[in-house]
């Protein structure tokens, strides 16, 4: 069974990240296509990268970049449900993806971007980065506004629509982690 990834690109105190993260993955427990897990990176406790050798390399010297390596390693897609701050994705989760690199290679991702513009702008930069991983990045997005997705900017209540939205991008995730498989 295909298994995929929701991460929580955020760890900043009161974030809106982990309602978001628990709402997609309430939409995708309802499949029978995938296995799916919210992945937060807090749990990890990872620091400013702090491995002295470069990620491609693997040789990883601390125990929070081996286990952060473990879990990445052991899903086929990845689903980034990431906040928009100053046009990007988080500094968090920027630096969780560049804790490791093979750990990414040949697997697909989609993401759930909010803000003020429905984190797009968050989103465009992290497809740049996932090119540079070899992840395959789907088309369908999610954008969720902090203007008409949320109550006073912090509490999410999504419109109606944006569960089509949910199940178009993981449809596609689903789709393309099945299609890399064979280069992994």
């Amino acid at each position: 069974m295909t298994k995929i990834a929701i991460i929580i690109g955020s760890t900043r105190p009161g974030r809106n990240g982990e309602a978001v993260s628990r709402w997609v993955y309430d939409i995708a427990n309802k499949r029978t296509d995938a296995e799916f897990e919210i992945v937060d990176i807090a749990d990890f406790h990872l620091p400013l990268l702090d491995e002295p050798m470069p990620p491609s390399m693997g040789q990883y010297t601390n125990d929070h970049t081996k286990n952060w390596s473990a879990k990445i390693n052991s899903f086929d897609g990845y689903v980034f449900v990431t906040p928009e701050y100053n046009h990007a994705t988080s500094g968090a989760l920027k630096n969780a993806i560049d804790y490791l690199y093979n750990e990414w290679n040949n697997k697909a991702a989609g993401f759930v971007g909010y803000g003020s513009a429905g984190g797009t702008r968050a989103v465009e930069g992290l497809r740049l980065i996932m090119a540079e991983l070899q992840v395959a990045d789907v088309r369908a997005q999610v954008g969720l506004s902090l203007f008409t997705d949320f109550e006073k900017f912090s509490v999410f209540k999504p419109a109606d629509h944006q569960v089509d939205s949910v199940n178009a991008m993981l449809d596609q995730v689903i789709a393309w982690s099945g299609a890399l498989k064979p280069l992994r």
